[in-house]
C-alpha cells in the first residue's frame, strides 16, 4: 500500500514538473518559430529518466541484480491490470533497450523476436528470476495489441517527441548547427528506398527468429547452436538487437553514469573485438558509429530506416488503420501558396505535406515533430488534429509578436 502511494506521488510530482516546464517554455520563448521545438526538446529530455532509469515508476519487487542496475521490469501492469504477469516491460513504440536490465518501458522489436525465440514456451527463465506463465503467442498478442493501440492514438508522435534515440539524432543536429555546418539533403530516390527498407528489415529479422525458434514452435531444430546454452542461444537470440545502434548507446550511457557495472558488461562477450556479446557487439558499435557520423550530415537519418518507426507507421497510416487513426496532420489547400517552407524544414525530408493538395497529409514516414506547422507562415494552413479536434495550427509568424 505504501509503495503504491509512493509511486502515485512520484507520478504526480513528475507531471507537475513537466507542466511547469511547458508553461515556462510558452511564457519565455518569444520566437513563434521555436516554441514547439523547445517544448519538444523538453519533453524528449524529460522522457529519458522515465523510460530508462526507473526514477519515477518502480521498483516493482522483482529480484535486483546490481551489475546491471536497479531499474526493474514492470510486473504490476501485467498482474494488476491484465491479470497475467508481463515482466519484460510495457511495449511502447520507442527504442527503449531491454538489455540494460529490462526497463519499465521496453522496445517491442525485442519482444517480438524474443517471444518467438528463445521464450516461446512457458516457464522459461533467463537468469533474471523470471518465469513466464503465458505462452509466446499470448505475449506476442499483448505486444501487438499495445503497439497497435498506441499507433492509432498518437502514430509516430512517439518517434518525434519521446523516443530516446530520436532525441540523440536531434542532439547531433544541434551539434552540427553549433559549428555552423549546413545539413546535407538526401536524394529523393535514396530517401524513398530507406523508407521501404524498414519493412524488409522487420520481415527479415522476424523470419530469422522463427527459424531460430523452430524447435519450440514446430518441434524441429533447423539451426544448431539454438539449444539452451548454445552459441546462438547465448549471444544471438534476438538477431535485430545484434545490429541495433540503440543497444550499445544505452548500455554505454548507463555504464558511464554508474547504473551498470562495466566489468560485468564487457565480460559477457565472445570472440575477438566483441564479435558476439550479450550486451555489446562489434557490429552494434560499428552501426552506432556509422549512424552517428551520418546523422551529423543528414537530419534524423536513423528515423528514415528505423523498423520500429516503420511498424508504428504501418499500424497508423495504412488501411484499415488509417481510417481510424486519431492523430492527423491536415492541410487547407485554399490557404497553401506552395512556398515550400514545410518541405525545407522537415527533418526526414517528407515531400507529401508540400505535394498533396489538401486534407490528411500524414505519411508513415512523418515523425509528427510539427516543425512544418511551426514554420508555416499562413494562418490555419496546417493543423494537427486529435479525433477531429484541432490541437495545434499554423500562424503567421511574420507578424510582430
Amino acid at each position: 500500500m505504501l509503495e503504491t502511494i509512493s509511486t502515485i506521488l512520484k507520478i504526480i510530482i513528475a507531471a507537475g514538473l513537466i507542466s511547469m516546464g511547458i508553461l515556462a517554455i510558452l511564457i519565455w520563448v518569444r520566437d513563434r518559430t521555436k516554441r514547439v521545438t523547445c517544448l519538444r526538446i523538453f519533453i524528449q529530455a524529460a522522457s529519458i529518466p522515465l523510460i530508462f532509469l526507473g526514477l519515477i515508476v518502480g521498483p516493482f519487487g522483482l529480484p535486483q541484480y546490481p551489475q546491471v542496475g536497479n531499474a526493474p521490469r514492470d510486473i504490476v501492469i501485467g498482474t494488476e491490470i491484465f491479470g497475467r504477469p508481463f515482466p519484460d516491460g510495457l511495449s511502447v513504440p520507442v527504442l527503449a533497450c531491454w538489455y540494460p536490465s529490462g526497463r519499465t518501458v521496453t522496445c517491442p522489436i525485442w519482444q517480438m523476436q524474443a517471444y518467438l525465440y528463445p521464450f516461446w514456451e512457458t516457464g522459461v527463465g533467463f537468469g533474471w528470476g523470471i518465469i513466464y506463465t503465458t505462452t509466446g503467442l499470448e505475449r506476442l498478442a499483448i505486444v501487438f495489441g499495445l503497439v497497435i493501440l498506441m499507433a492509432l492514438l498518437l502514430g509516430r508522435a512517439f518517434c518525434g517527441w519521446i523516443c530516446p534515440f530520436g532525441f540523440y539524432m536531434d542532439l547531433l543536429s544541434y551539434i552540427r548547427r553549433a559549428f555552423g555546418r549546413p545539413y546535407r539533403k538526401m536524394s529523393d530516390k535514396v530517401n524513398v528506398a530507406l523508407k521501404q527498407l524498414r519493412y524488409v528489415i522487420i520481415a527479415a529479422f522476424m523470419i530469422i527468429s522463427v527459424i531460430l525458434g523452430s524447435k519450440a514452435i514446430f518441434g524441429v531444430q533447423l539451426v544448431s547452436g539454438t539449444e539452451k546454452g548454445g552459441y546462438l542461444y547465448s549471444y544471438a537470440s534476438a538477431p535485430y538487437c545484434q545490429v541495433c545502434p540503440m543497444r550499445p548507446l544505452c548500455v554505454l550511457c548507463e555504464v558511464a553514469i554508474g547504473a551498470m557495472n562495466s566489468t560485468f558488461v564487457f565480460s559477457h562477450t565472445k570472440g575477438l573485438f566483441y564479435e558476439a556479446g550479450y550486451y555489446i557487439t562489434s557490429i552494434n558499435m560499428a552501426v552506432l558509429v556509422f549512424v552517428t557520423i551520418s546523422a551529423l550530415a543528414y537530419r534524423r537519418l536513423w528515423c528514415r530506416i528505423c523498423p520500429l518507426g516503420g511498424l508504428t507507421g504501418l499500424f497508423s497510416r495504412f488501411p484499415p488503420f488509417k481510417k481510424i487513426s486519431l492523430l492527423r496532420l491536415e492541410k487547407d489547400k485554399e490557404k497553401c501558396t506552395k512556398c515550400g517552407i514545410c518541405k525545407r524544414v522537415c527533418p526526414p525530408q517528407i515531400k507529401e505535406v508540400y505535394e498533396k493538395e489538401g486534407g490528411d497529409v500524414t505519411t508513415s514516414a512523418c515523425i509528427l515533430c510539427l516543425r512544418c506547422i511551426e514554420m508555416c507562415p499562413y494562418d490555419d494552413c496546417l493543423k494537427l488534429t486529435l479525433a477531429g479536434k484541432i490541437m495545434f495550427k499554423s500562424r503567421n509568424w511574420l507578424e510582430s509578436n
